[in-house]
């Protein structure tokens, strides 16, 4: 967190430090802090103090893909500030954090190039200037560690993530962006099954979650993508065999070489539909309701484990700032 000089007073003029309770937070809850402010040499007048959460997203243009930052939420915390000469104000705030946003850190790592930050913007006369950016660990929900829990025991290793503007068909969505986590899959799929994304679309009741699987072709088959959707409750998701629901979806696709047997396709990717059941396993799996198909179920590293070495490099706090902060430096590419 550092103070800055808020450069439409010039030299003098008061400064802004946003000091958040806790950096640690997950979707669907609420991050506080204060927004401090120290008078210059001189009174200044403050129309607005506001706060926005960005990330950094990929956009697609034709052919082309380019970075860019996307603000999902903002709002105002103050209005009308007066700030005398020399004079310290805090103003306190409460943040949701939307049930979509993406998951930047899982068990205590963090996830390489996945960035969600609090931005801070003070309005005067009309123009904003830009205060802090002060970057947020955001943890999956509960529902979404069993799930990712299940990718660790099934042997998927973590790829990369990233977050891509666009919607999901058939799912819901309050943002316009979606997070994919890619996972190198099992050794036993090797050869037929190059990568599966996944993908988490949370609100208050209910988790979706979306895989994709890029299918590999063969003397006799063609490849492509393949995709499964499954929706639960979070109560329900905490007991759902995900290991075997995951396991099952991508056998099927490895073993058949077909393409989706269950849930939609991505929209924004423009794939046909094939008549795919609109409602085929949307519901989940209850834990006693599988066979087994010899699927190795003991536990495995657990969510940590799913992207062991791939933090690498982001080590302490002081390095991961100064991540932030390049990553963030050059923010007009896009807005939510």
């Amino acid at each position: 967190m550092f103070t800055r000089m808020l450069g439409a007073f010039g030299v003098g003029g008061p400064s802004v430090d946003t000091v958040l309770d806790s950096p640690h937070t997950a979707p669907g809850r609420v991050v506080t802090g204060q927004v401090r402010i120290r008078g210059g040499s001189a009174e200044a007048r403050i129309d607005q103090v506001v706060l926005s959460l960005v990330t950094r997203v990929e956009v697609e243009h034709g052919d082309h893909e380019y970075g860019g930052v996307s603000e999902f939420l903002r709002i105002a915390v103050a209005h009308g500030v007066h700030v005398a000469p020399n004079q310290p104000l805090a103003i306190p705030f409460r943040l949701p954090i939307p049930w979509e946003t993406p998951i930047t850190a899982v068990g205590g790592a963090q996830l390489p190039g996945m960035t969600v930050g609090v931005r801070t913007e003070l309005v005067i006369a009309g123009a904003p200037d830009k205060g802090d950016l002060d970057p947020i660990s955001v943890s999956p929900l509960p529902s979404q560690e069993r799930v990712l829990e299940a990718f660790g025991q099934l042997g998927f290793h973590f790829r990369r993530a990233d977050v891509e503007t666009g919607r999901i068909h058939g799912v819901h969505q309050e943002l316009g962006f979606y997070q994919e986590i890619e996972f190198v899959p099992p050794d036993r799929f090797r050869g037929r099954v190059t990568e599966v994304e996944l993908t988490f679309v949370a609100n208050p009741h209910e988790l979706a979650v979306v895989l994709e699987a890029d299918r590999r072709g063969g003397a006799f088959s063609s490849g492509g993508d393949s995709f499964g959707r499954f929706v639960v409750s979070h109560q329900d998701a905490l007991h759902t065999d995900w290991a075997g629901a995951v396991g099952q979806w991508l056998s099927r696709i490895a073993e058949r070489g077909g393409h989706a047997a269950y849930g939609q396709p991505y929209q924004q990717h423009g794939y046909e539909q094939h008549g795919y059941p609109q409602h085929g396993y949307e519901h989940g799996y209850p834990q006693h309701g599988y066979e087994q198909h010899g699927y190795d179920h003991h536990r495995g590293p657990g969510i940590g484990g799913v992207v062991a070495g791939a933090a690498a490099g982001v080590v302490g706090g002081m390095v991961l700032g100064e991540v932030f902060e390049e990553v963030f430096e050059d923010d007009g590419g896009y807005e939510e």
